[in-house]
């Protein structure tokens, strides 16, 4: 990482043409409806400073904080909407007891941008997300229903979250071969807690024209250094997002005790470096060349102009061995396997091909 990105030094998202910035404002934590968001007013000075230093791209879903965040992202958004890139996602259920109110379907994704439409008070959503996989709707139908609504103008682009390499991968192959919209960003969790996607989902997204914007690169808040041994008796099976940030940690898997390894490591180079935990451990995410821009969830005007300032974080060659020892994860098979020296050596001989 040079040090050198600012929010107005814009970025290609996959293979369009698509500028937006390299850090994309998260707006789940606009509303107070689950417990734990901002308010109305400290949601509107953290969307304003943001959008005043240059950034463009602004992230949020139709069920985020029970429909305020698009409500809020929309009213800010009034004035200056054209300079903004908002993204929005379907797939969350509206109506729990109805079997079609979620999941990927075409009926599910035409009424949930119908709903995002009017909550943002917009006439199109620039990037659809995909929300998360249901198991259940046939590829097809999804990547031509999203084709559909881009041909209406509803939708600019459409993007995927929280899917299976080869289910992504599948699905963008049949966008290329029949002509549809093809996705162009890909939405995971990534961060020094969550490595485990630099096995297929990074390098699928990278070879495939996919920009990744990673969620939760602080690790539920764990890598910001703020938890301690003794929040380790946190409940962790939380079903809902509603509740303490604590719980939702836990309930995600992020407030463990490697979790907290970590986080001790990030803060020992931040202090190193004369930063933030926050700043590192977002800075750290930015070094990989297939990521577009990671996502902050600010809900305090403080904390995004900490987050912000890991746009000028480096590290040097040392700090960065030590993130990687106490972070990283076994890629499994069959990259570990194809990876050997044995095995290079019968494919290649004594040829040196470089990749």
């Amino acid at each position: 990482m040079t040090g050198s990105l600012s929010l107005d030094r814009y970025r290609l998202l996959g293979r369009s043409g698509l500028r937006v910035s390299p850090i994309s404002l998260g707006t789940m934590t606009f509303g107070p409806d689950w417990g734990w968001g901002a308010d109305r007013d400290e949601a509107r000075r953290i969307f304003d400073a943001y959008v005043d230093r240059g950034g463009n791209f602004v992230d949020t879903a139709n069920r985020y904080t029970n429909g305020t965040s698009e409500t809020l992202v929309g009213e800010f958004a009034a004035g200056r909407r054209d300079r903004l890139v908002i993204a929005t996602k379907y797939t969350m259920t509206e109506r729990p007891d109805d079997p079609n109110s979620g999941g990927n379907h075409r009926k599910s994704m035409v009424r949930s941008v119908e709903g995002s439409l009017r909550r943002l008070g917009t006439d199109h959503i620039d990037l659809l997300y995909l929300h998360a996989w249901d198991f259940t709707t046939p590829v097809d139908e999804v990547m031509r229903a999203m084709d559909d609504l881009v041909r209406a103008g509803k939708v600019l682009y459409v993007a995927i979250s929280d899917t299976p390499a080869w289910q992504v991968a599948r699905m963008q192959t049949i966008a290329d071969l029949r002509g549809w919209s093809p996705l162009i960003a890909l939405q995971i969790e990534y961060s020094l807690l969550e490595r485990t996607v630099e096995r297929d989902l990074i390098p699928m997204a990278a070879e495939l024209g996919l920009g990744v914007v990673p969620w939760s690169p602080l690790g539920s808040g764990v890598l910001t250094g703020k938890y301690t041994r003794g929040d380790l008796d946190a409940d962790g099976g939380a079903a809902t997002p509603e509740g303490t940030r604590k719980n939702v940690a836990a309930a995600n898997g992020a407030l463990t005790a490697r979790g907290l390894d970590i986080a001790d490591v990030v803060t020992k180079v931040a202090a190193e470096i004369g930063t933030t935990p926050s700043r590192a451990a977002i800075a750290w995410t930015l070094r990989n060349p297939a990521v577009t821009a990671p996502i902050i969830g600010a809900r305090t005007l403080a904390q995004l102009d900490d987050n912000l300032g890991a746009l000028d974080v480096t590290f040097t060659a040392d700090q960065l061995a030590a993130l990687d020892a106490a972070s990283a994860v076994d890629l499994g098979f069959p990259h570990e396997f194809l990876n050997r020296p044995m095995t290079r050596s019968v494919i290649h001989g004594t040829v040196t091909v470089d990749r």
